[in-house]
């Protein structure tokens, strides 16, 4: 993954494979899986010691067989560099975390929803313009194209781990060595303007 340093280094953002929290964004103990409205999805004890099991492997240097590939129409990709099969971990979204209302005119353009919560002025955003890795180069299919729906090879699925919140990139079928992953940014909530995408 060589080419995710050149990725960060040129968007002026630092590695981080964690949420992070830092004073006058939201507090780590704001992230609470029961403020989700509707409950949020209990991720397996089996399921936990597997996701821990590939932080700890990615920590090592270990990590999944990824490149991140500049592209001048699509910006930064991420391409599988081996085969991936179905229902592979592929990252998990980090960045820092902050409440949505404070985020509602940013431009970044990759912010991910961490929590939607009963009170809306409690909902949080993954933003990974500073700090992030990986996850934060996969792109977006169009979902309002037929061609656009076909290319979609991963999911985000926001999970409830040990009471917090998370979010996990899943493959969702085998990728080939070469192929670009690219999932929906509207999987959830439909407010992502994808028409104009690839």
């Amino acid at each position: 993954m060589g080419t995710l340093a050149s990725a960060l280094t040129a968007l002026h953002m630092e590695f981080s494979g964690d949420l992070t929290y830092l004073p006058g964004m939201a507090p780590q103990l704001a992230n609470q899986a029961k403020f989700e409205q509707g409950g949020m999805q209990v991720l397996s004890k089996e399921d936990i010691e597997t996701l821990e099991q590939c932080r700890a492997m990615c920590k090592r240097g270990e990590c999944p067989p990824l490149l991140v590939v500049f592209d001048s129409c699509e910006g930064y990709t991420v391409e599988a560099d081996d085969q991936i099969k179905d229902l592979t971990i592929i990252a998990e979204y980090s960045g820092d975390v902050d409440y949505i209302k404070n985020r509602e005119h940013d431009d970044c353009d990759s912010m991910m929803t961490l929590l939607l919560a009963r009170d809306p002025s409690k909902s949080l955003v993954i933003c990974p313009d500073k700090r992030g890795n990986i996850a934060r180069f996969i792109n977006g299919i169009n979902n309002h194209t037929p061609d656009g729906k076909k290319k979609q090879n991963c999911k985000c699925v926001r999970y409830d781990v040990n009471g917090e919140c998370r979010v996990i990139l899943v493959a969702t079928r085998d990728v080939a060595k070469g192929e670009r992953l690219y999932y929906d940014y509207n999987g959830h909530e439909h407010e992502y303007p994808t028409q104009h995408f690839v």
